[in-house]
């Protein structure tokens, strides 16, 4: 874990070190003035030298300007190393994310890796502020007035010496005791967030059904389940400061009144008594500072497993040696295929499947919610590896394929239809990002979204609200089909894509695909026989596995489950959905 942090200080390094040298400068500076101060009570004002105080007093101005200097120039190197510090670590995180496969998203899930990438990385970086700072000048600070406190008088040092270990022992055994909260209080932050993000991104569901006060209450268990646990947390760490100051009183009562006597007897002067009273505050003061970095340390521990994690993290799918570079066609063939999410799983998702597809062949899969149709297709472009089995498309092994190739030629337009905020045509570009506006118009008249976008105010310049809220589902729909076009695949998969669009449109839509795009393979998911009828040639799924495979005609002959589905959508004029019950 510390070197995975340590590898992203980077070009910060200089500013890392400066800061503990400058804090070095500050608290030598610092640790001058109660000597000099004490030896202008002994020589120049017992002594009478004005000569002297005024000399020493300049003297302290200097050093005290100095220390002004050593102490600005120190928070200004800490500040600009921590948040670049900061910085690199949500770079490597985010870049690292990039990468990750959709079973490795699934494994941190996004609500926590957005944690990650904010409060994680905070809570390190204040961490890192203060241990630049503190961690050289609190010690050292501590040791150097140790060290001048017992030139000074050994005896009264050792009152010192004796409350430094006893904090130390008490300040140990509470941090150990807070430590265990502040690891639990993340996966609290990972609720909290995944309660704010579903409920801004599913609003519209949320006021339709009235469920305000449901997510207004969800969210506030998850907000006291925080709460709770920083109070028992901080319960344990504050107890630290009455602890503290009352050392500190009895220190300088102790130093007060043993120090009178030995002044009485004239083994100790007025000026040596300030500076021990003094040099008693320092070392105490840095002594609170060691425990705020303690603190920090155990508050950010939890937090730096947490982003290391992230950092360290391998996605499942990776390039292979001398990668394939070219997709020779849209050929698609499973081999004994089975495939599971958790290979934990007792049974798996798919059970030894076998298809072979030809190029160019436009394909319907139809099957219940949990026949795994949308699984089935995502192991074409190799969004997940197969547990057992071979998939080939072009002829050869899709882990042998360059990913970037791979996705490039199997574009997959997803049931869940993501578009971001900018203009329509900046949304076609993620197809293309060098595509002309000809082009983009091309596709979209393909897709049928040409005539919508026309109605704009501004056309394809129309601005995109976030996740395409100004849009119907339906256009939303047909604009996700328009950017998988525009890549020109040797693969399409539609997953169930056009739900959202009217029987009309969908049949135009296909007709423009058999016409124009005739040598694309096409996977078409659907819940309407009459989105994938006119297909070459048909899957139904059930329950992982393919129940039947052919032609409309002749599964309507020969398989129970596609007759039933027909007749139930067609047959007698009903427009029932796949799942129910017929």
């Amino acid at each position: 874990m510390i070197n995975t942090l340590k590898a992203q200080i980077k070009e910060y390094k200089l500013p890392s070190i400066l800061t503990p040298v400058t804090m070095i400068g500050e608290v030598a500076c610092e640790m001058a003035v109660p000597v000099l101060m004490g030896r202008i009570v002994d020589r120049g004002i017992y002594g009478n030298n004005y000569g002297y105080i005024l000399k020493t007093g300049l003297l302290m101005v200097v050093i005290a300007i100095v220390g002004l200097l050593f102490g600005a120039f120190g928070a200004f190197f800490a500040a600009k190393a921590a948040a670049g510090f900061a910085k690199n670590l949500r770079k490597a995180m985010f870049h690292n994310i990039q990468t990750f496969s959709f079973s490795n998203i699934d494994r941190f899930s996004s609500s926590s890796l957005v944690t990650r990438l904010t409060t994680d990385v905070t809570n390190i970086q204040n961490a890192y502020m203060m241990l630049l700072r503190m961690a050289m000048r609190a010690p050292s600070s501590m040791i150097i007035a140790m060290i001048m406190s017992f030139m000074i008088s050994p005896p009264l040092a050792s009152i010192y010496l004796g409350a430094v270990i006893f904090l130390s022992i008490v300040m140990y055994y509470l941090m150990s005791s807070a430590a265990k909260y502040f690891e639990k209080v993340f996966k609290r932050y990972d609720e909290l967030n995944n309660s704010v993000r579903e409920n801004i991104t599913a609003i519209r569901v949320v006021k339709a059904f009235v469920r305000e006060d449901h997510e207004i209450s969800r969210f506030q268990k998850a907000a006291n389940n925080i709460y709770l646990m920083f109070v028992e947390a901080e319960g344990k760490v504050v107890t630290i400061m009455p602890t503290m100051l009352f050392v500190i009183n009895t220190c300088i009562l102790l130093l007060s009144w043993i120090g009178a006597h030995m002044i009485v007897e004239a083994a100790l002067t007025t000026g040596e008594l300030m500076s021990l009273l003094a040099y008693c505050l320092n070392i105490l003061l840095s002594l609170m500072m060691v425990s705020m970095i303690f603190v920090m340390l155990t508050i950010s521990r939890a937090s730096a497993e947490r982003i290391a994690e992230v950092i360290n993290e391998r996605t499942d799918l990776s390039n292979p040696e001398n990668a394939v570079r070219n997709v020779r066609d849209g050929s698609i063939s499973f081999e004994g295929v089975n495939f599971s999410y958790n290979k934990k799983a007792s049974e798996p998702v798919l059970k030894d499947i076998n298809l072979d597809i030809k190029s160019g062949e436009s394909i319907g899969i139809i099957g219940g919610t949990g026949s795994s149709k949308s699984s089935l297709v995502s192991l074409i472009s190799r969004l997940y590896d197969v547990d057992s089995g071979i998939i080939k498309v072009g002829g050869i092994d899709v882990r042998k394929y360059d990913l970037d190739i791979l996705h490039r030629e199997v574009a997959v337009v997803l049931q869940k239809n993501i578009l971001f905020s900018g203009t329509i045509f900046e949304n076609l570009r993620w197809g293309d990002k060098t595509a002309s506006d000809k082009d983009c118009k091309r596709v979209c008249v393909l897709a049928e979204a040409d005539e919508f976008i026309k109605r704009l105010p501004d056309g394809y310049d129309s601005m995109i609200e976030q996740g395409g809220s100004n849009l119907s589902g339906g256009q939303r729909q047909r604009l996700c089909i328009a950017r998988a076009l525009l890549r020109k695949p040797k693969v399409l998969i539609l997953d169930d894509s056009t739900s959202a669009v009217d029987t009309a449109t969908d049949a135009k839509i296909r007709r423009a695909f058999a016409t124009e795009i005739p040598d694309t393979t096409r996977l078409i998911i659907a819940q309407r026989i009459s989105s994938v009828q006119d297909c070459d040639r048909i899957i139904v799924m059930e329950n992982g596995e393919i129940n039947g495979f052919d032609t409309h005609e002749n599964l309507l002959r020969t398989n129970k489950i596609y007759q039933e589905v027909y007749e139930s959508q067609v047959g007698s004029g009903g427009s029932a959905d796949f799942d129910k019950e017929t």
